[in-house]
This record gives structure tokens, sequence and C-alpha cells, in this order.
């Protein structure tokens, strides 16, 4: 089972109309993204801009967890080739999140546990990011022995902040709801016991408003975003391309394979 991203209409009374939720699911995993995920996420949010039903999207984990980060089982099968690799994280990564971005219909994040790695490259993408006290942030991939990719890592360091985003990748650092909230991340933290609550009443606050000036509003915020550069996750990339010459070039390093070894035989990694 390599994981899926289901989407369906909240119930269809009145008070639920135009909500869709998203649910990531990737059972044992704590809803780690496959390439057969990624994938997906890139079809319903394309789907989604297209639609005229959809007013607010609700994403969430399945279980206990938002999302832990990539699945990493599948990282041998191609990671340690320079075109396999791009192509995972320029296609398949940002195929996901850049339909995310394009969205003009609201997003709304339900965070839950884990919000690693790809977790918090998806809940950048959304414009409202509710967490329970438990949940825990970070991209602790430098034990993986890799790098972010230059656009998932402009997108972070705009959504989280550039401090946060260097500790992050270098320190491996990660946080709780509370310090996230503290630091502009997270638009509001609650009980456990109030996530569904808080989240569900947020999506349906933003469905019951004008969907035609909601997609008006982020259409504007997102030029507004662009403008401010080089704040935008394209522009950071194409200034962190023509510094790194190829930024796969690691694809079958050392310190990559040992990374990824290491973490699959469940030792602390020797770069």
């Amino acid at each position: 089972m390599s994981g899926e991203v289901v989407a369906a209409m909240a119930a269809a009374e009145a008070a639920g109309r135009g909500v869709l939720r998203v649910t990531l699911r990737h059972d044992g995993r704590l809803n780690a993204m496959s390439r057969a995920m990624w994938r997906h996420l890139r079809s319903v949010f394309e789907s989604v801009q297209r639609s005229i039903d959809v007013r607010c999207v609700l994403i969430e984990g399945a279980g206990q967890a938002f999302c832990a980060g990539g699945d990493i089982s599948e990282y041998p099968d191609f990671r340690f080739d320079v075109a396999q690799l791009r192509d995972f994280h320029e296609n398949d990564v940002w195929g996901g999140l850049s339909a995310m971005l394009a969205c003009d219909v609201p997003i709304v994040a339900r965070i839950a546990g884990a919000c690693m790695g790809a977790g918090v490259e998806i809940a950048s993408c959304c414009d409202i990011r509710i967490a329970e006290t438990g949940a825990r942030f970070g991209a602790p991939i430098a034990k993986l022995g890799f790098p972010m990719a230059p656009r998932e890592a402009a997108l972070v360091a705009g959504a989280v902040g550039d401090v946060t985003a260097r500790q992050m990748l270098l320190e491996a650092a990660t946080f709780d709801a509370a310090e996230m909230a503290r630091r502009g991340f997270l638009s509001r933290v609650v009980e456990a016991d109030q996530l569904e609550a808080q989240a569900v009443g947020a999506a349906l606050r933003i469905a019951a408003l004008a969907p035609g000036a909601a997609r008006m509003n982020k259409q504007t915020l997102r030029a507004f975003q662009a403008q401010k550069m080089p704040t935008t996750p394209d522009h950071q990339a194409q200034i962190a391309i023509k510094t790194i010459v190829d930024p796969y070039a690691y694809a079958d390093s050392a310190e990559h394979r040992e990374g990824i070894t290491a973490f699959l035989e469940k030792r602390s990694p020797v770069f």
C-alpha cells in the first residue's frame, strides 16, 4: 500500500455546503507522502481549481498525525540517480505543492501530531493553519544526508520565516505548536479535543461567505507576495539554482546513501 489522498465533499446539509475534506492517508507510516500520493495531491487540487462547487478545502492527516514527511522506504528506488531525483522533486513533489499554491479556493489545515518535512511543505501552502497542542513541526532531513530542494526550501522559508527555516534545516530542530504559533506559522493552537470543531468551524465560515470574493482575495494576496522579491518560491529557487550548478548532483553521494540507509536500518548515521 503506497498511501492515498482521499477527497470527499462534506455532508450535504446546508451548513456543510461547499467544503471538500482532503485526507492524507498512509497507514502505518504516519501519512508519509509516497510518490503516488504527491501525484494524487496534484490531481485533487487541479480539480478543485476547476470546480464551481468547492468553496473551501479542509486538509488533514488520517489518524493521529498530519504528515510525518516523505515515505523513506521508497527512496532507495530512485534517490541515488540524478535524473530520477530531479524528476521526483520537480514533477512529483513540486507538482503537488504548486497545484495547492495556484488554487484560488481557501485551504484550511487541520494539524495533529507529526508535521514534518513534506508535512511542513503541505501546511505551508495553506491559508489557515490550526493545530492541536501536541503537534510537532520540523524538517530534520539533515539526518538523512540530503538538502531540501530549492523551491521547497523557498516555500518553507517564506511560510515559517528565515530564522525558523535555518534552524529546521541546519540544526534539524523541531518545534511544538505553541512555539510555531509564536513564530507566526499557525493561525491558532487548540486542545486536541477541540481541533475537529475548530478546523471544521473555520472551513464552514469560509464556505458561507462569497466564493468569488474569496478567489479574488487569494489572487490578490498571491500577486502581493510575488512583488515582495525575493520571497516567492520560484524566485528564490531560481537564485539557488544559479548558485548551485545542479541542486540534485548529490544523488549518488556517500552521505546521501548513508543517511537513508541508516534510517531504514534503524541506526544513527555516520557522516
